[in-house]
């Protein structure tokens, strides 16, 4: 397979470019255009490797001569875009010279025995993509996000995530309510009710709930948890950013599991 000839884009004014614009810059935009801008050579080898096949790739104009098989071979359509113009669609303070357009995967349905991490309203995109990554690496395949969390395909969250969201079920825009769906037992975590993270027999498959940055989880959430669940912090700090939680409470059920096998 040799690579096909490319479109160039010279023009600001080129409907692509302003397209691809908007998802670089826009959180929500992969939403009305029904695709996802993932940029740079990490996230596009992930997207492959995992089966992904770009609808276009695209290449700065001095990088398209050094463009490796892999990517200029992967989409239909490759487009080159002027080096002054790269700025435009970089969400990057280091442009990545290369980027590819998927289609937005088709929005599932909760997996009722899935082991799952459930986002309440979860408003950093850092957070978000962190938490993905840690879903992915140790053992859980599903992410429930309830209205109100970043929007799990913006820019911001892709980079955080470092390719996690193509190992996973991503379900997002769900209410409360939607959480009764699941079959797996819900765990909470909390800042200082419930049993000690360190002591406790986690059950798997299960669900962790990770509350709101600053209100945490929410009472309505909080009902439908079957245990509460607390990190002991020897530092006397008051509370863990839930992006540490996360990763410290996702290992400990991956931890559980390996030692139950």
């Amino acid at each position: 397979m040799t690579a096909m000839q490319p479109v160039t884009i010279h023009s600001r004014d080129n409907a692509l470019l302003k397209d691809l614009r908007r998802l670089s810059q826009d959180s929500t935009a992969y939403r009305k255009q029904g695709r996802v801008w993932v940029e740079g050579d990490h996230l596009c080898s992930a997207a492959l490797a995992r089966g992904q096949r770009p609808a276009i790739a695209v290449f700065s104009e001095s990088f398209w001569p050094l463009a490796p098989a892999e990517y200029a071979q992967a989409a239909t359509k490759n487009v080159v875009i002027a080096d002054a113009l790269w700025q435009d669609i970089s969400g990057l303070e280091s442009p990545a010279r290369m980027g590819f357009v998927l289609p937005l995967p088709a929005q599932q349905e909760l997996d009722a025995q899935s082991p799952t991490v459930v986002l309440d309203r979860l408003q950093d995109a850092g957070n978000v993509g962190s938490i993905l990554r840690s879903a992915s690496a140790f053992g859980f395949t599903q992410i429930a996000a309830l209205k109100g969390t970043a929007a799990l395909w913006s820019p911001k969250v892709l980079r955080a995530g470092m390719g996690a969201h193509f190992a996973l079920r991503l379900v997002e825009g769900l209410d409360a309510q939607d959480i009764d769906r699941l079959r797996v037992p819900l765990l909470a975590t909390s800042s200082h009710q419930g049993d000690w993270l360190h002591r406790a027999q986690l059950p798997w498959p299960c669900g962790w709930i990770m509350g709101h940055e600053g209100q945490g989880v929410s009472p309505d959430l909080q009902r439908r948890a079957s245990r509460h669940i607390r990190i002991t912090q020897p530092g006397g700090e008051e509370s863990l950013n839930v992006g540490a939680a996360a990763a410290i409470c996702l290992h400990a059920s991956a931890a559980a599991r390996a030692d139950g096998a």
